[in-house]
């Protein structure tokens, strides 16, 4: 009989509550603050996070987690009997933290030689930040906890995070250019001429999708664009910084065109703030495959 160990990191934006009451294992990612170091989620509030953000003297860190503390878990989770683990990753492109789940996975077999039968590792990249992994991880362990396989779940991961994307809109590129982890969207030189880019992540690759002209512009502009990239009636979540106005709104107005409200309604959290800033409105959802 199949034991199954879902596992993923803060980036995900996964509340850590909710992820402790399902079983989801979430990894931390350290912080650094003006000199002091926080464990994401587990020191400080999201909200408590944009405010350090928004008044610290130098734009905040990320550390990413090391290949020590997934070969730790790893010989616990082959101690307790599990069968499958499954990870899922921050982008790749923006962390080292997928390699270093690769790297312990791979030292564990090797010291191991027997566990690669007792215990299978799958580790998955979703290219992507915040719910755009998190929702799918929630869903997964619905999964599990229905008795489904770990080849239907996987399946079914894999099948979200290659069609998934974001499009999200920051009040302010001020974080995204001083952290240089959104090299197009650093690029976007509009903020003078009143313009706010809509940003694309998608296959761990961002670009810039359109801009937008006046914050008045923001909700129809955003909800068009996502009308007419989204997969006819596939859940999509709507994600907020510090202000949920717009979100509200873009929600209210999806709603009405899609005729179903969002799967989820979230707030992004610290280690995706830091490179994208703490006020923006997103959406995220399985985009038409061309």
């Amino acid at each position: 009989m199949s034991k199954i160990k879902l596992m993923t990191d803060t980036a995900s934006d996964i509340p850590l509550q909710q992820a402790e009451a399902a079983g989801i294992e979430m990894l931390s990612f350290m912080l650094t603050v003006n000199g002091d170091s926080y464990r994401e989620q587990r020191d400080l509030s999201k909200e408590e996070f944009y405010d350090l953000l928004q008044h610290a003297a130098d734009l905040p860190s990320t550390s990413q987690i090391t290949m020590f503390t997934f070969e730790e878990l790893f010989r616990q989770y082959l101690d307790e009997g599990y069968t499958d683990v499954i990870y899922v990753s921050i982008n790749a492109s923006g962390s080292a933290t997928y390699q270093n789940a690769c790297n312990a996975r791979d030292a564990l077999y090797e010291e191991y030689p027997e566990s690669h039968d007792r215990m299978r590792i799958h580790i998955l990249d979703s290219g992507n930040y915040t719910m755009t992994y998190g929702y799918p991880v929630l869903q997964a362990k619905k999964m599990i906890d229905a008795g489904k396989d770990a080849e239907e779940i996987l399946t079914y991961l894999r099948h979200w995070l290659d069609n998934v994307g974001v499009y999200f809109l920051p009040m302010t590129l001020k974080y995204v250019k001083k952290s240089g982890r959104l090299t197009a969207a650093a690029a976007f030189a509009g903020e003078l001429l009143g313009l706010r880019p809509i940003i694309r992540i998608a296959h761990g690759k961002i670009s810039v999708s359109e801009k937008v002209r006046g914050e008045k512009n923001i909700v129809s502009r955003m909800t068009e664009k996502i009308c007419s990239v989204i997969q006819p009636e596939s859940p999509y979540i709507v994600i907020q910084g510090a202000d949920g106005t717009y979100a509200a709104q873009v929600a209210e107005a999806l709603t009405q065109r899609l005729g179903y409200p969002p799967a989820e309604m979230s707030k992004i959290g610290s280690a995706v703030a830091i490179n994208a800033g703490y006020d923006l409105t997103a959406v995220a959802m399985l985009e038409k495959q061309e």
